[in-house]
């Protein structure tokens, strides 16, 4: 399970370093495989474990190609996704045209979603989380029927 937030640095070959806690799983159960697109809705990279990222091509390949709008959700997705190997240092190249897409730099946010990671330039990630803090406090009355029964 992949969770939390881990600040890494972004080398200057593309590489970044996965946090030491996830690499066993990641071998164990992907053999280092990963698979990286880009987000559809926000300025960062989606990072899928290998077993992840094939649950969520079953789920393209059902999509049509005739509608314009489930083409367009293949295409972006599809087109961009890159598999990175981890090699023996944890590490995993991300390709030039995605971390030009998420405007990657030195500093970079590895943020766990349970089956993914996403991958953010940190000052993104820190301008979104600021974001997202103060939607909620404004939308505090305005909650959908499945976050009214979610209790913390």
């Amino acid at each position: 399970m992949l969770r939390g937030a881990s600040a890494v640095n972004l080398d200057n070959k593309g590489r970044i370093a996965i946090p030491t806690r996830y690499r066993d799983e990641l071998t164990e159960q992907n053999e280092g495989q990963l698979v990286c697109t880009i987000d559809l809705h926000q300025p960062c990279l989606l990072l899928y474990p290998l077993a992840q990222w094939e649950v969520i091509e079953k789920k393209l390949a059902t999509l049509s190609s005739l509608d314009p709008t489930e083409r367009r959700v293949k295409r972006l997705l599809l087109g961009h996704a890159s598999e990175c190997q981890m090699d023996s240092a944890g590490r995993v190249l991300i390709a030039p045209t995605l971390r030009q897409h998420a405007n990657l730099d030195k500093s970079i946010m590895l943020v766990g979603q349970l089956n993914k990671f996403e991958v953010w330039c940190e000052a993104a990630w820190q301008a979104q989380i600021d974001a997202d803090i103060e939607a909620e406090k404004a939308m505090e009355s305005v909650l959908t029927d499945r976050l009214r029964d979610f209790s913390l």
